[in-house]
């Protein structure tokens, strides 16, 4: 009971009615507003794509687990490459190349292994894969598949993905 009345006294303190409520929503708006032009103001805009090059590029990062780098080659090699090559072959894929540093554990230890893909345009990037269709085509052993495209994924700390903007600095 006694917690009661605290809470009511503490209440009736911070009522506002009125003219009172009024004024306080007006300053909460203006101060939302102030704040939100503020972020807008300060925010980055994303660089936009030279117009001289239709095809976009993405950069795939892997960093695998330590101990894991042979194994997850041979899946990627093994599950996920020929997907990209017959993506290729369909037209919305340009190029792909893999990359590993070239010394491990020197520098930054951001990644361990990465992918660029060239796509064909950005509707090619945005749009369907068709990944689910030349799986099926390609590995007949689904339950295999699934099986190891998890291990894949299991034995790696982080992935990320940048899309990349094409600068054309004269």
């Amino acid at each position: 009971m006694m917690l009661d009345a605290q809470w009511s006294k503490h209440l009736r303190r911070w009522r506002l009615g009125g003219p009172a409520l009024i004024a306080a929503m007006a300053a909460l708006i203006a101060a939302a507003l102030n704040w939100s032009s503020l972020l807008h103001v300060n925010a980055q805009v994303p660089t936009q794509q030279a117009a001289s090059n239709s095809q976009k590029t993405v950069w795939y990062f892997y960093r695998v687990k330590w101990g894991f780098q042979d194994e997850f080659q041979t899946l990627f090699t093994r599950n996920h490459l020929p997907v990209l090559r017959e993506q290729i072959k369909t037209g919305r894929i340009v190029a792909v190349k893999t990359f590993v540093p070239t010394y491990h554990g020197d520098g930054r230890a951001d990644w361990t292994f990465a992918v660029q893909i060239v796509f064909k345009d950005v509707a090619a990037f945005v749009g369907p894969s068709g990944d689910a269709e030349i799986q099926k085509r390609l590995y007949p052993d689904q339950a295999r598949l699934l099986k190891e495209e998890q291990r894949r994924f299991e034995i790696l700390d982080a992935h990320w993905d940048v899309p990349l903007n094409e600068l054309d600095l004269k």
